[in-house]
């Protein structure tokens, strides 16, 4: 037997195998990698083609494709798709975005638009609400239907404004003059200014408190209004409905208000107040007997 042959090899022999083995391990994995980075930056891997969908009809693909396509960093395989989804999503009138990828080199893009249901905030301030009770930014001169109601508030309270709304549009119909703006105010007090410049004072309270009030000016407005001159319930300039056991109102050239009330809420209103006549009392009986 060859004793010689059983010996270990030495440490240093030892050492330098296991280095060698480290590096060449090394070298491979960085030849891999950098061969897989060179790959995947081949044009052969970019996007090619984006196909986008959905019942668009404020925004164009066409459009769409040109103002996302250079936001997409990365090919086909390691482009962030939720990064897509954002950058979709930016775009005015788009409420979500949904990406996926579709081999070999494309992607396919499902846009939900916004559907506007009222303005938002002043005017001129280019905000909309959608029919979710969403605020969102876009040029409202792109609306097909500019009749719209302007919602002004505080935006985390825009989905209980467009209910009270599309309630209180139907109630006031009669009247015969759309609502124009609603305001939820600071202290939770409702206001409507109508398309004919009547100014109404809601109040707060419940919503089905809020509705009764109106509900009882809508019936009895054309019978006061009646007495007073024969006027109609066109002559609405002002009512105030905060009162518990009816409402005050102006009609033009008579008013159930003091001139002192009705300028202090003209001047919250921004307005100047008008000539008031003596105070009447057919308003509150009438209101009383409903």
């Amino acid at each position: 037997m060859n004793a010689a042959a059983t010996l270990p090899a030495p440490l240093d022999v030892r050492l330098m195998n296991g280095t060698a083995t480290v590096l060449f391990i090394g070298v491979a994995l960085a030849v891999l990698w950098a061969g897989g980075h060179w790959l995947l930056r081949l044009p052969a891997f970019a996007v090619a083609r984006i196909v986008v969908e959905g019942d668009l009809a404020h925004t164009s693909p066409l459009s769409l494709r040109a103002n996302v396509a250079p936001q997409l960093a990365g090919n086909f395989l390691t482009l962030d798709l939720q990064a897509a989804r954002r950058a979709f999503e930016q775009v005015p009138w788009v409420r979500s975005a949904q990406v996926r990828r579709e081999f070999p080199s494309g992607l396919r893009v499902l846009l939900q638009e916004h559907q506007a249901a009222a303005h938002w905030g002043a005017e001129g301030s280019g905000m909309l609400v959608d029919r979710f009770g969403e605020v969102f930014e876009a040029e409202s001169d792109e609306l097909d239907d500019n009749g719209l109601p302007r919602l002004i508030g505080t935006p985390e309270r825009a989905p209980e404004m467009l209910r009270m709304a599309q309630l209180l549009v139907p109630l006031l119909a009669p009247l015969g003059t759309p609502l124009d703006t609603l305001t939820l105010t600071p202290h939770g007090g409702w206001r409507v200014l109508l398309d004919s410049g009547a100014l109404l004072e809601l109040g707060g309270g419940a919503q089905d408190e809020v509705l009764r009030r109106v509900r009882r000016l809508v019936t009895t407005l054309p019978q006061v209004a009646q007495q007073q001159g024969g006027r109609s319930a066109a002559a609405l300039e002002y009512a105030d409905l905060r009162h518990s056991g009816g409402y005050a109102l102006r009609l033009r050239g008579v008013t159930t208000v003091s001139a002192e009330e009705a300028a202090r809420h003209n001047n919250k209103a921004g307005r100047a107040a008008p000539r008031t006549a003596p105070a009447s009392a057919a308003a509150r009986r009438a209101t009383q007997n409903h």
